[in-house]
């Protein structure tokens, strides 16, 4: 089996030439190549000999994904990807640009074993971890399809628990932030997970200054466990305290995700629960209203209801913000891309 680029810091790629009997400045070369110039093919970098290019060819590939399909949003221009590994998992990616920004959203793993029942990602059930070279790969690969836009934002939001696949996922971060391969600043990155306590406090310990963000959905057990299963595991109180102290130990705001569902968490009851849950705390909340997914029989909230609810919120002084849904009309939302074609 052929090591795939994609999935070496710049070190370990120069590491892997020296076995090859090349010297150091070739690697820098070839990820200059890959990650600035946007050239995917050993074959069109055309300062390299004729005889390297040979050896590269037979021991190394670039790439571990390919594109499987293209959705593009008429609504508000977001791109959905799907793309196969070589064992034939999908998995997806979006590419988000706004007129300030262009974020790639990407995934972590296939499918995902955590069960919130609201979200299509595991619908289908947990298939493996993905490798560094599949994270890395799927950043490159939407990058290279829109050359018009720098990307500025990256966010590890899309298929998975990015903390489940820790080691893999940490790794990608570097080559994220490493200016010689994409060298997005850490704080343009965005790391989201479900709550899982004790790899939240091993991500303090990495010094990587990047950006958290929360799963919240609910502000009491209850509800927060029948939405989120991984509640019961690690309930509320448990997860506050974690919190606090990352950002504590990492010196960073946290922000905590919170997607509104139509009847389900969208009452001032449910408002007023959240505040005194995040009172005294340094945190703000992104309020998400909730986009419809297949096989799931929850409706978005209602504009009346999210007015009442950010009311509550802005009388008790919670620092919040709204995000609105994209990708509507492409199935945006994590998982129902790949759960269509699973079908097919």
């Amino acid at each position: 089996m052929k090591n795939i680029i994609t999935g070496f810091l710049p070190d370990e790629f120069k590491g892997l030439l020296v076995k090859f009997k090349q010297p150091l400045y070739r690697a820098t070369q070839i990820l200059e190549w890959i990650y600035k110039k946007k050239v995917i093919s050993f074959s069109e970098m055309t300062n390299l000999s004729k005889d390297l290019k040979q050896i590269l060819d037979d021991k190394l590939e670039i790439l571990a994904l390919k594109q499987l399909l293209k959705l593009k949003s008429k609504k508000d221009n977001t791109v959905k990807y799907a793309f196969n590994t070589n064992d034939r998992q999908i998995i997806e990616s979006v590419f988000i640009p706004t007129q300030k920004r262009a974020t790639i959203c990407i995934s972590t793993q296939a499918g995902c074993a955590y069960g919130c029942i609201f979200c299509a990602s595991g619908k289908k059930g947990f298939k493996r971890n993905l490798t560094v070279a599949e994270i890395v790969g799927q950043v490159l690969l939407v990058k290279n399809d829109n050359p018009e836009r720098q990307i500025t934002n990256i966010v590890i939001m899309g298929m998975g628990e990015p903390l489940a696949n820790y080691a893999n996922t940490i790794k990608s971060l570097k080559i994220f932030n490493s200016p010689d391969c994409f060298g997005i600043g850490a704080r343009k990155i965005t790391l989201s997970t479900c709550g899982l306590c004790p790899q939240i406090i091993d991500l303090a310990k990495e010094g990587i200054q990047i950006e958290r963000s929360i799963s919240l959905h609910a502000a009491e057990d209850k509800l927060r466990s029948k939405l989120m299963p991984i509640n019961r595991k690690y309930p509320l109180n448990e997860l506050i305290k974690t919190v606090k102290k990352y950002t504590q130990e990492a010196n960073r705001i946290v922000t905590f995700e919170y997607i509104i569902i139509n009847a389900i968490n969208d009452s001032k009851e449910d408002a007023l629960k959240l505040s005194k849950l995040l009172k005294g705390f340094q945190a703000k909340v992104n309020i998400i209203p909730f986009n419809p997914v297949q096989a799931v029989d929850y409706l978005p909230v209602t504009k009346e209801a999210l007015e009442a609810f950010c009311e509550v919120l802005e009388k008790n002084k919670t620092n919040y913000t709204i995000r609105r849904s994209r990708g509507s009309d492409i199935q945006g939302a994590c998982g129902q891309l790949r759960a269509s074609l699973e079908k097919n």
